[in-house]
C-alpha cells in the first residue's frame, strides 16, 4: 500500500465502497474491448428470488469465460461481475519479470514465501530443490518484497504450463479488484480467511455445526433483512450459518434450495459464502452469493461446473449435502452475539485483519500488486501462508489446519 491517506469508504447497497457502483462502472466501460469482455447479461429473471445478478462473457479467457456478479442493485451487480472479469484478465496477463530456481536456491539471498504452508496441490509434491517460477510481492506489515510461486498468482491456465507447475493450488482464492488499492486488498483477504474457515467448517460433525446455525429472525441489518424478504417473498427458505474461526474475522454460510423443478436431480441445493470484518456485509454477501450461485446453475453458462452437477442419479447419494432438517428449536446462535472489526477506511480494516492472523501465529501477509498503469484499476492477489487453500479446487490438499481440525498430525499427513 502507498504512504498516501488512507481513504475512508462509505457504506453503499450494504457494502464498504470508495465509490458507487455506477462510478465503478463508468470507468470499466470504455476498457472492454482490451479485456475481452463481449457481453455483459442481466439473468436475474431467470430465477424467482430477485437479487440482481448478472454474467459477464470473455470468449477468450485464459481461465473460465463466464464471469458473475451479484448486488443489492442491478448497478452493484454489474459493478461486481465487470470487476471480477477484469481482475482475471489481469492474473491471464502478468508482464512482472520472473525468476527460475528453486527454494533452496532463493532462501539464502532473498527473503521468500512460507511455501510449505501455502496452498498446495495433490499433483506434485513440493521438496525444497524442485525449481518454479517466482513473481515478487510484498509483505504488508513491512512492505518488503517477498518472492512468491508464480503459479499461486496466475490464472493463465492454457496448457502446457510453464515450467516448475503443479505444486500448488491454482485457483483465484484471493485475487481482487477495487476503487483503490486498499479496497482491492481488503477484499482479497477477506477471501483468503472465508475460504479457511469453510475448509475448517466441513471438517466439523453435524452436531458441531447445528451449534452454529444462525437465527435469521435477530438479523437486524436493514440490507440483510431486504434480501431475506425476497427470499420470503419467492417462498425459498433460507437457513445460515456463522463459519467464524478463532481468526475472529466475520464469516457466513447461507444454504437455499434448488427450484421447484428444472434442475437435475444430483443437485439439492445451493451454497453462498461471506467473509468481511463488518458481520452485515459478510452475510450480506453469502445472501446474495447462495442467489448467484443458483442462478449459475440456471444459466448453465460458467465453463468450470462440474457437467456431473447436472447428471440426474435417483439412486446415489446427492452431490451436495442437504441441509433440510427441520428444528425443533429456534437455531442458537444470534446475529447480535458475532462482533465486528471497527475501523473507517479499507486501510483500517485491513489492519485489524492482519492483527487477527497474527494473533494466531500467521505473519506472512503477501501482496501482489498485479495494477497496470494502463487501466489504473486496482487489483492485488492475497496470499498467507498458514490459511487453508480453496477446499472446492479439484487438487485441494488439506494443510496443517486442517489436518489438526481432523485430529491428524500433519507430520504423518504430510508424508501420506
Amino acid at each position: 500500500m502507498n504512504d498516501a491517506a488512507p481513504i475512508a469508504f462509505a457504506e453503499i447497497e450494504g457494502t464498504t465502497r470508495a465509490c458507487s457502483p455506477r462510478e465503478t462502472i463508468d470507468r470499466v466501460m470504455p476498457l472492454l474491448p482490451v479485456f475481452g469482455i463481449t457481453r455483459v447479461a442481466n439473468v436475474t429473471g431467470l430465477d424467482t428470488i430477485g437479487i440482481p445478478v448478472v454474467m459477464v462473457t470473455r470468449p477468450n479467457a485464459r481461465s473460465v469465460s463466464v464471469s458473475q456478479g451479484k448486488g443489492a442493485s442491478l448497478d452493484a451487480a454489474k459493478a461486481s461481475g465487470l470487476m471480477e472479469a477484469v481482475e482475471i484478465h489481469h492474473a491471464e496477463h502478468i508482464l512482472a519479470p520472473l525468476l527460475l530456481g528453486s527454494y533452496n536456491e532463493l532462501r539464502f539471498r532473498e527473503t521468500v514465501a512460507d511455501v510449505t504452508a501455502m496452498a498446495l496441490s495433490t499433483r506434485k509434491d513440493l521438496t525444497a530443490t524442485a525449481r518454479l517460477l517466482w513473481t515478487q510481492g510484498y509483505d504488508l506489515t513491512s512492505g518488503d518484497p517477498v518472492w512468491v510461486p508464480y503459479e499461486a498468482v496466475h490464472t493463465d491456465f492454457r496448457t502446457p504450463f510453464p515450467e516448475g507447475s503443479g505444486y500448488f493450488l491454482c485457483t483465484s482464492n484471493g485475487l481482487a479488484s477495487g476503487n483503490t488499492i486498499e479496497e482491492a486488498i481488503c477484499h482479497g483477504l477477506s477471501e483468503v480467511i472465508e475460504r479457511d474457515c469453510l475448509a475448517l467448517w466441513r471438517l466439523k460433525s453435524r452436531e458441531d455445526r447445528d451449534r452454529c446455525e444462525l437465527d435469521l429472525s435477530t438479523v437486524t441489518d436493514p440490507h440483510c433483512r431486504a434480501l431475506l424478504d425476497r427470499y420470503a417473498a419467492a417462498e425459498v427458505p433460507v437457513r445460515a450459518w456463522n463459519l467464524t474461526s478463532e481468526i475472529g474475522v466475520p464469516v457466513f454460510n447461507v444454504w437455499i434450495p434448488t427450484p421447484p423443478t428444472g434442475m437435475p436431480i444430483s443437485v439439492t441445493g445451493f451454497d453462498g459464502h461471506g467473509c468481511h470484518p463488518f458481520a452485515h456485509i459478510a452475510l450480506s454477501r453469502a445472501l446474495s452469493e447462495a442467489a448467484q450461485g443458483r442462478l449459475t446453475m440456471i444459466a448453465g453458462v460458467r465453463d468450470d461446473i462440474d457437467p456431473t452437477y447436472y447428471d440426474e442419479r435417483p439412486d446415489e447419494v446427492p452431490v451436495v449435502e442437504p441441509a433440510t432438517a427441520t428444528r425443533s428449536a429456534p437455531p442458537p446462535v444470534a446475529y447480535g452475539d458475532i462482533p465486528s472489526l471497527q475501523a473507517r477506511s479499507s486501510r483500517a480494516l485491513i489492519e485489524r485483519m492482519v492483527e487477527r492472523l497474527s494473533a494466531i501465529g500467521l505473519d506472512q501477509v503477501i501482496v501482489v500488486d498485479l495494477t497496470r498503469s494502463e487501466f489504473n484499476i486496482p487489483v492485488a492477489r492475497v496470499i498467507v501462508p498458514g490459511l487453508e487453500g480453496n477446499p472446492n479446487a479439484r487438487l485441494y490438499r488439506p494443510g496443517r489446519r486442517a489436518l489438526l481440525a481432523a485430529g491428524i498430525d500433519p507430520q504423518q499427513g504430510a508424508a501420506s
